[in-house]
């Protein structure tokens, strides 16, 4: 029998009494407390094993692919390897690395620190003392990441199924968070080198995730005093959209009814367009350029005019062996299609980025096309842009784009 001091309910260390003290005891330990939900992390030193290079073991839960896991870290004299297990798993392998060299662990939980250590002369022996740690940490697989939208009490994170009552980011939402932050991220350095935005579009917002999302960024993480105008056709979304505006508090957010093409734009510092379908696409580019914009943002989709234009007009040229089949003529519609974007917004006066976006878990990867308003191309400038463009509508048969169409016909 083997007397360990315990934890007193006064603060104070007692003494208990435990019988069998041994690597497959310390990992019952480690299993009781991953069930109940208080497991902080596991150490390992004092190594006498077979590894020479090895000097500590360290082990913390992870979440991969919304799995519950323990990440074993294995701390060598030059490098670290890590190694993933399954909570049964890695229970067991506590008690194998207690067997095969490790004299000391300890096991953290929010409860207690409890320490078992072998010694020659008497074997192992036990010791439990107060928590050094009373919360959980982050179970995030990679190193907690700094949000520029956190989650939290916000009233339209929850009202959009994202958090919880809690204001914990819901395991059904993660994936539209994570989406929420990338596209943020996104837009950030963007903004800041657009500079002061007083004045957002977005055309097409939708059900507004993204709109309140940037909205959110705009107020709380800029402090800026900009508004933002959420443009959505469907009546129903216009309404929901507004009551979650109106029960968050901001008061400077709002969605109007109405179509892109419809939408008067004039005064728009920032405007944005997401998967505004085919040629909706481009008129809410020329609505930006017509407004002055300082920043355009899209991410096109429906390539449907320039692919209805190769087809039809089927023009030879280096790519036709890929043409021909119809997966490759519409991914070469769309990078034609954006590409011819980019340069009518250069012609504008636009410096041109594009960026890779994901749109959701449900949809595949596709492009944002960022215009940045810069100085007035020169009258040489302009020359060489056209030519460019009726190079490359000729040499893939295209007639009409319907960016070019709005730009050259007032």
């Amino acid at each position: 029998m083997l007397l360990l001091p315990f934890l007193a309910e006064n603060g104070t260390f007692a003494m208990m009494s435990e019988s069998g003290t041994s690597p497959e005891t310390f990992a019952s330990r480690v299993a009781e407390s991953l069930h109940n939900k208080t497991f902080v992390k596991l150490s390992f030193g004092n190594y006498r094993g077979e590894e020479p290079e090895l000097k500590q073991v360290l082990v913390r839960e992870v979440e991969i692919k919304r799995k519950q896991m323990l990440a074993f870290t294995f701390r060598y004299r030059s490098r670290d390897i890590v190694k993933n297990f399954t909570l049964d798993e890695g229970t067991d392998k506590a008690a194998t690395l207690l067997n095969s060299g490790f004299r000391i662990a300890t096991h953290f939980s929010t409860t207690a620190d409890f320490i078992i250590e072998y010694r020659e002369r008497t074997g192992w022996s036990a010791r439990q003392q107060q928590a050094s740690r009373r919360e959980k940490p982050s179970v995030s697989h990679d190193h907690a990441k700094k949000r520029l939208i956190t989650a939290g009490s916000k009233p339209y994170l929850h009202a959009l199924g994202i958090t919880g009552s809690d204001g914990q980011v819901l395991k059904s939402a993660q994936d539209k968070y994570k989406q929420i932050n990338h596209y943020i991220e996104l837009l950030d350095p963007l903004i800041r080198e657009a500079g002061t935005i007083r004045h957002v579009a977005d055309m097409g917002s939708g059900k507004g995730y993204l709109t309140f999302a940037l909205y959110d960024y705009l107020k709380n993480v800029l402090e800026t005093e900009a508004t933002v105008t959420g443009v959505e056709y469907r009546q129903d979304l216009v309404d929901l959209c507004n009551a979650i505006a109106a029960e968050s508090n901001f008061e400077s957010l709002s969605f109007v009814p109405g179509s892109i093409s419809d939408y008067n734009a004039a005064g728009t510092d920032l405007l944005i367009a997401l998967h505004a379908c085919d040629t909706a696409t481009d008129d809410a580019v020329y609505k930006g350029i017509e407004a002055g914009a300082k920043l355009i943002v899209v991410a096109p989709c429906c390539h449907k005019e320039v692919r209805r234009e190769m087809e039809r007009n089927k023009a030879v040229n280096q790519v036709s062996f890929l043409t021909r089949y119809g997966i490759f003529l519409e991914r070469q519609a769309e990078m034609v299609t954006d590409g011819l974007r980019a340069l009518l917004l250069e012609y504008a006066g636009y410096k041109t980025r594009v960026f890779q976006f994901i749109s959701d878990s449900h949809t595949p990867k596709n492009v944002l096309v960022v215009g940045i308003k810069a100085k007035e191309p020169t009258a040489a400038d302009r020359v060489r842009l056209l030519d460019q463009i009726n190079t490359i509508k000729a040499d893939f048969g295209i007639k009409r784009q319907h960016l070019e169409q709005l730009l050259f016909s007032k």
